[in-house]
């Protein structure tokens, strides 16, 4: 009897010599399945764009995510010494970015340093944006870095409309907004008018004095009873008022956790004249509603003129130049408004979370 010496015969393919060809094929598609692993999982280098990006595309590198790099001068709160310290500079988006379309949301590209002509309140708001950008992104920070920036160039020329604070750009301006813009909010402080009314009336009679709640802005001119001061609740005046500190938490725009917001009973005297005052930012717009409107009162924003009405809402751009004035007389009593401080509708989600950061209370 005839034993094969090998007990595994071979295929077909073997005795005809494919087996090596097909190897091959094997070896050359994973090499191939290989590259095209890397060739899409590899970071692009700094310089080198994919082909069918934008131009601007070779330039994004890694400091979108790295957040700063060396500078030449030191950062605030820094304790190394003076040879070996560096300041984080904010990368920045670029003019080209912006007008292939890309917007302020992307995150904060090019290295880009603070002005130092900048006032101490311009640079102690940078750093409180830097210190924002390594806690959290600078994805949507542009639009904000750039406020910062041209705020020294903004205080050199006069204008109608130039907040002395804060200015963010490219936020569509008017001195009165439509209702459209927060109907939601007006609807709701217009509908809680009488309980708004009934609370204040109960302490303005109570008196105005410093001792009960009440501030000055200067003799027989205006008086303030706040519910919110610089985005700090005064507790004891909002137990004085509780229905109108309600209505303020069920607002969904309403500036209650930074210093830009306030939400305050303002009385105008007769014969009292306000004017020639700006804003500190065009982040907001104030809603007044009004509550006691004397007929020769008015309120004038970049050259328009308007008047109060009781139980219904003016939406204010105080950036503007504005003017107060309650030419009435004596016998007609205050004028009384509830402003409330609203944000801006064009100012983004993200936008608003760095503001109420970088102008938190306590910082």
């Amino acid at each position: 009897m005839h034993w094969s010496m090998n007990p595994f015969p071979l295929p077909l393919y073997a005795e005809l010599g494919v087996h090596p060809l097909i190897g091959m094929l094997w070896t050359l598609l994973f090499l191939f399945l290989w590259y095209c692993y890397r060739l899409g999982s590899d970071p692009p280098s700094p310089g080198r764009a994919h082909p069918g990006k934008l131009k601007s595309g070779s330039r994004r590198t890694l400091l979108s995510r790295a957040g700063s790099c060396g500078g030449p001068e030191s950062g605030a709160g820094s304790g190394s010494s003076g040879t070996d310290r560096v300041t984080p500079c904010i990368p920045m988006e670029t003019g080209e970015e912006e007008e292939q379309g890309r917007g302020y949301l992307t995150p904060v590209l090019s290295q880009v340093l603070f002005p130092a002509q900048a006032s101490a309140g311009g640079k102690k708001l940078y750093a409180a944006l830097q210190e924002y950008a390594k806690r959290y992104s600078w994805v949507g920070m542009g639009r904000i870095h750039k406020g910062l920036r041209e705020q020294v160039r903004l205080n050199d020329h006069s204008t109608i409309q130039k907040p002395h604070l804060f200015f963010l750009p490219d936020v569509p301006s008017v001195p009165f907004f439509p209702r459209d813009a927060h109907r939601h909010d007006i609807e709701v402080l217009e509908a809680n008018y009488p309980v708004i009314l009934a609370e204040f009336q109960a302490v303005y009679q109570r008196g105005v004095d410093s001792k009960l709640g009440w501030t000055g802005l200067g003799p027989k001119a205006q008086a303030v009873f706040p519910l919110y001061s610089s985005g700090v609740c005064v507790a004891a005046n909002c137990r004085s008022c509780p229905c109108s500190y309600r209505t303020l938490l069920s607002l969904r725009t309403f500036i209650s956790s930074n210093s830009l917001g306030c939400a305050v009973f303002l009385l105008l005297w007769p014969g009292a004249t306000l004017g020639g005052a700006y804003g500190p930012t065009n982040t907001r717009l104030r809603c007044h509603l009004g509550l006691q409107t004397p007929a020769q009162c008015e309120l004038v924003v970049g050259g328009e003129p308007q008047c109060w009405s009781e139980g219904h809402c003016l939406l204010v751009d105080d950036s503007f130049l504005h003017t107060v004035s309650h030419k009435g007389p004596a016998e007609d009593g205050p004028r009384v408004i509830f402003s409330v401080d609203l944000w801006h509708p064009n100012v983004a989600a993200a936008e608003r979370q760095a503001l109420d950061f970088i102008f938190s209370p306590d910082l």
